[in-house]
């Protein structure tokens, strides 16, 4: 069966993607909508990434970018059962011993409940405001994921020696729960597909249309298998805005609606694909709106997707 996931709402709020009702909803909401995934079954919420946006992006962006640590630690208070995912963090942003610090913290709050979901990041300002190589990011980002496979390992003491990063005899407490913690890679550029395929447990891809995907997952797994990576890779999938049932308002022509048989028949060319979860995202006026579209998706569409 496919796997379901979503981005929380309110505390990412991009105008490409942000209801209305969002810009005044804050904590109990995030608090709310957690506690219906965890309730119904999604298996996953995840949590963006942004520490400052220039002013030339903000019209777009936006500056509503709750940090995806705290949020997440938060909403591991309420929830008992449901993954808790950055989607994505730009480690690059900021040392692997801080990282690791704060997502092994996450992961022992949570019971062992993170995914950390990383990218190499685009917002060329915010590399320099915190003196990061925004040139660079790529290869940053590489030895970055290579450094925190050993920081957030199960020693007490890791060590790392590469080019930008090195560290030994340094003790960080709590370890995490999770004996390995899953890195997901977000991006669909060549170099973030490579990047997930060699140094990845899982993939998302950003925004590729349904008729891209299968090129790319063959990609995927023939870099695997050049490289002899035998481990299993979680594909994902962003799928079309939802609304499950007939929408009484203007819900956009991409959206998919109609009822359970019709959206799951859609959703399950994902799985002919290849994909192993798909991130879900719904239209709504409301918070009440959003947690009927969840409720009413894990009861009689998510049951169809197999």
């Amino acid at each position: 069966m496919v796997m379901y996931g979503m981005q929380l709402p309110v505390q990412s709020q991009s105008t490409m993607y942000a209801e209305p009702w969002e810009v005044a909803a804050g904590p109990g909401d995030l608090a709310e909508i957690a506690r219906v995934a965890d309730r119904v079954g999604f298996g996953y919420l995840a949590s963006c990434d942004h520490v400052a946006i220039p002013r030339r992006l903000a019209g777009a962006m936006s500056t509503v970018w709750y940090d995806p640590v705290a949020t997440l630690s938060f909403l591991a208070g309420v929830t008992e059962r449901v993954r808790l995912m950055s989607h994505v963090a730009i480690v690059g942003l900021r040392h692997p011993l801080v990282s690791a610090k704060a997502y092994a913290t996450l992961d022992r709050l949570s019971g062992g409940r993170l995914i950390l979901g990383v990218g190499a990041g685009h917002v060329q300002e915010e590399f320099e405001a915190v003196g990061a190589d925004f040139a660079g990011r790529g290869a940053l980002l590489d030895e970055t994921l290579d450094a925190l496979r050993a920081a957030l390992g199960p020693e007490e003491f890791p060590e790392f020696a590469g080019e930008r990063f090195a560290f030994k005899d340094l003790g960080q407490q709590p370890r995490p729960v999770q004996e390995r913690v899953p890195v997901w890679v977000g991006g669909s550029s060549p170099a973030a597909v490579r990047r997930a395929a060699l140094r990845g447990d899982g993939w998302l891809p950003q925004g590729d249309p349904r008729d891209k995907l299968p090129a790319k997952i063959a990609k995927l797994r023939a870099l695997r298998e050049e490289a002899g990576i035998e481990a299993p890779l979680t594909v994902g999938a962003i799928t079309e805005p939802l609304y499950v049932g007939e929408a009484g308002w203007d819900v956009g022509r991409r959206t998919l609606t109609g009822g359970p048989e019709a959206l799951a028949a859609s959703l399950r060319a994902y799985g002919g694909m290849g994909v192993h979860q798909i991130q879900v995202r719904f239209r709504s006026r409301s918070r009440t709106e959003l947690t009927d579209q969840m409720a009413a998706f894990a009861a009689e569409v998510a049951p169809l997707l197999s």
